[in-house]
């Protein structure tokens, strides 16, 4: 009778298994290990995602924050002048971010948010990405846009740090858009 439980036990365990594993997407990220949701946002919108986006995975926020917060006049794309303007003209721009370096040792998943700035992602993020050490870590962007898509922003990543495990990325202008994303990745 011991073994027959033994046996039964095993059996529902195995089914379980084989369950939760056919469920779950090809190329899934979750559950891999501790997440990190990092993100620049210039204007609340980015940050507004990210903080939904942490909660729904379960992973920690960290806000990558230049040292210089960024001013209306600093983000006025019109002007040629402006600090936005200069630093996305100069593809070696690296601002500054405040506080010490952030350990990403213990995360598995990094996913990286940022607002689009001439079709790529601001110069502060490559700042962190540098900053960070990501070999070996599933690397998620997404980013926010009120007219760009996010394709251009990947490829200059991926094209800028090709050692870095790049996972496709979302434009996120809505919690919807973003549920469905992570749904489909298993979160």
């Amino acid at each position: 009778m011991k073994v027959r439980n033994v046996l039964l036990a095993v059996s529902v365990f195995m089914f379980m298994n084989v369950r939760t594993m056919a469920q779950t997407p090809a190329g899934n990220t979750a559950g891999e290990g501790r997440v990190l949701v990092a993100y620049f946002s210039a204007t609340g919108t980015t940050k507004s995602v990210a903080e939904k986006m942490a909660r729904a995975v379960g992973g920690d926020l960290y806000a990558i924050t230049p040292e210089k917060p960024y001013t209306s006049a600093d983000l006025n794309w019109h002007n040629d002048r402006s600090r936005s303007s200069l630093e996305m003209n100069d593809p070696a721009a690296r601002p500054a971010i405040a506080g010490k370096p952030l350990n990403v040792k213990d995360y598995d998943v990094v996913f990286i948010g940022y607002p689009i700035w001439w079709g790529v992602a601001p110069r502060v993020v490559n700042t962190f990405i540098e900053s960070v050490n990501l070999e070996g870590k599933t690397v998620i962007p997404f980013a926010t846009s009120g007219g760009s898509g996010i394709g251009s922003s990947v490829s200059a990543l991926r094209s800028a740090y090709p050692r870095i495990n790049w996972q496709s990325g979302r434009l996120l202008n809505s919690e919807h858009d973003m549920r469905e994303w992570l749904s489909a990745m298993g979160y």
